[in-house]
């Protein structure tokens, strides 16, 4: 790193989850910003959304709802091959929408959403106090987001959608990256008529380890080098390393995630390392002098 390069750093990290995060443990999330991050003021809120709603006067909540929903509604994606949002949402999507904002607890559905339309929906809806580089928001959801992929002309789902603010998946954590190539050779071979749950587990026993699944206990320690993306993503405008054993590697495949989450030798690379303990010493010297 370049003497005297400067650097983002936030001196607040508000983190939004909802109440059931699976086999997220949101406290152990936490105490990792706070092994990177001396002295930075850490705050856990519930899911953004209803946060957000908390913030409304009473007389606007409906119009709030409302307007939410519609905006929502507008994110997701029908045509994996086609980015088009000219569309107006349909009734029925939006009655959907609504229903979530009033039950925020309800399991995630299937749907995908554009990340970039989404996280813009999120921004419009943080407080001005709150919307600047001092302040970093982490919303975890379980939904599914993804991206359009300009290389290929489709969609892909994503694990992290980076920026103001940064969103992070679960469920893509498990559906993002692809699984190992013997995973899709071994489906194929599954005949149609038996493809059930039986045979999906059974399938998942015989490759057990070299991906991620839904409720794995190893959720939490993948999910810190997200968090570690998002931060170095906020300090220096870009996320990623090219190391496939740093936290930062952008992985495509699980088994390259689970590597650089869980299977390294080490957390960062050395430039990473120097970067995240320049942020961590720029922190401390803002926050001493607060």
């Amino acid at each position: 790193m370049k003497k005297g390069r400067r650097l983002v750093r936030p001196t607040h990290i508000l983190l939004y989850a909802p109440e059931k995060t699976g086999a997220l443990n949101l406290e152990e999330s936490v105490d990792y910003l706070s092994s990177l991050l001396d002295k930075v003021k850490i705050e856990v809120r519930k899911d953004f959304i209803s946060h957000s709603l908390e913030g409304t006067a009473p007389e606007q909540k409906e119009g709030f709802i409302a307007r939410l929903a519609h905006d929502l509604a507008r994110t997701k994606v029908r045509n994996i091959l086609k980015p088009d949002f000219s569309f107006p949402p349909l009734y029925g999507e939006i009655r959907y929408e609504e229903e979530r904002i009033r039950e925020p607890g309800s399991k995630p559905s299937g749907i995908f959403y554009d990340g970039f339309q989404l996280q813009e929906v999120f921004w419009s809806l943080i407080p001005r106090e709150e919307a600047n580089l001092n302040h970093m928001h982490i919303i975890f959801t379980g939904q599914l987001v993804g991206t359009w992929d300009e290389d290929d002309l489709k969609y892909h789902a994503r694990t992290s959608i980076y920026g103001y603010p940064n969103i992070l998946s679960t469920t893509g954590l498990v559906e993002a990256p692809a699984k190992p190539r013997e995973y899709y050779l071994l489906k194929q071979q599954i005949p149609a008529a038996v493809l059930d749950e039986v045979a999906i587990l059974a399938l998942k026993e015989k490759l057990k380890g070299r991906f991620l699944d839904y409720d794995d206990p190893g959720t939490t320690e993948v999910m810190k080098g997200y968090v570690a993306q998002a931060l170095v993503g906020q300090a220096t405008g870009f996320p990623f390393c090219q190391d496939v054993n740093c936290r930062l590697f952008n992985a495509h495949w699980q088994e390259e995630m689970l590597q650089a989450q869980l299977k390294s030798d080490y957390e960062f690379c050395p430039y990473h390392n120097e970067i995240l303990e320049e942020i961590k010493r720029q922190a401390a010297i803002i926050t001493n002098n607060q």
